[in-house]
């Protein structure tokens, strides 16, 4: 039996994240003091202390989630994974798991990632929404439906859950017509901008310039990328890859499906919270599904 370690995204955020693993490992306080000279600022503080406010920053909330993830992981004994896959901003923490990135150079790179979408979401003023309750393909097709506005589908996260992202009047009016289609909920998020859409195209393109610069290794098992769902190996595939994620939707069912097919029957979640657990037991049946311990 294969195992899948996933990792989260943003919003998995909570008030004195990373201090219980400070305390515990040494390793652990070893790679935090280095973030914490890496980024210029004392994460740390806020992670361990801060408020759910404080941990909302952009250029905070994403490194955050990233440090936790990856630092857990460090200190997993025995951490061999057969595959790996991260969810949105998750798939850096995924890709210093199979060693395809070095710690400080994901670190910079999300930090990069965090401060050009922050530029993205002030240029453009958007938002998302979660809808609950409709085929993905009747969601698609009323964000189809939305004319002279950008409204896309952002995050397959499990059946009968799909994120939208878009223009703030784009959302309300794709918002309103799934509510009409039947949907259970049309959530709007408390979210900075319209991630992974096309409004997201000058952070692609900053980011992109980074991404380029970096070098990238040959990992150590495949990662499962957001922009198809697919495993790749190859660096120069995983880096066009990452690169393309910022304007494409995230595709979770279809790479947890993929990760199952493919021989997965364990899959634990390393980082805060336990959201991807819930998503993969509404993918998958019949598997192992668990937090990092």
């Amino acid at each position: 039996m294969k195992t899948a370690y996933v990792f989260p995204g943003q919003g998995a955020q909570f008030p004195g994240m990373g201090k219980d693993l400070y305390e515990k490992f040494p390793q652990a306080k070893e790679m935090f003091d280095q973030a914490d000279r890496i980024l210029g600022f004392r994460i740390t503080d806020i992670m361990f202390s801060g408020s759910e406010e404080d941990l909302k920053q952009t250029k905070v909330t994403q490194p955050a989630v990233f440090l936790h993830s990856v630092i857990w992981a460090a200190c997993l004994p025995d951490f061999k994974p057969d595959m790996v896959a991260g969810h949105s901003l998750g798939e850096f923490s995924a890709l210093v798991a199979n060693r395809a990135l070095t710690f400080e150079d994901a670190l910079v790179l999300v930090s990069k990632r965090a401060n050009a979408m922050q530029r993205a979401c002030e240029m453009n003023p958007s938002t998302m929404a979660a809808i609950i309750g409709l085929p993905d393909e009747k969601v698609e097709e009323i964000c189809a439906s939305v004319e002279g506005q950008v409204v896309v589908p952002a995050n397959y996260n499990n059946p009968g859950q799909l994120v939208i992202s878009g223009s703030m009047k784009g959302i309300e009016e794709a918002c309103a017509k799934c509510k009409e289609a039947g949907a259970k909920r049309a959530l709007p998020l408390k979210v900075g901008g319209a991630f992974h859409s096309p409004l997201m195209e000058p952070a692609r393109q900053e980011l992109s310039e980074a991404i380029q610069a970096t070098v990238f290794h040959e990992p150590v098992c495949p990662v499962y990328q957001n922009v198809d769902a697919l495993p790749y190996s190859e660096p120069e595939k995983i880096k066009a890859n990452l690169i393309a994620q910022l304007t494409s939707p995230v595709r979770w069912t279809g790479i947890v499906r993929n990760m199952h097919a493919d021989g997965a029957g364990r899959f634990v979640e390393v980082g805060p919270g336990k959201v991807l657990q819930g998503m993969i037991g509404k993918i998958v049946s019949g598997v192992e599904i668990q937090g990092a311990e």
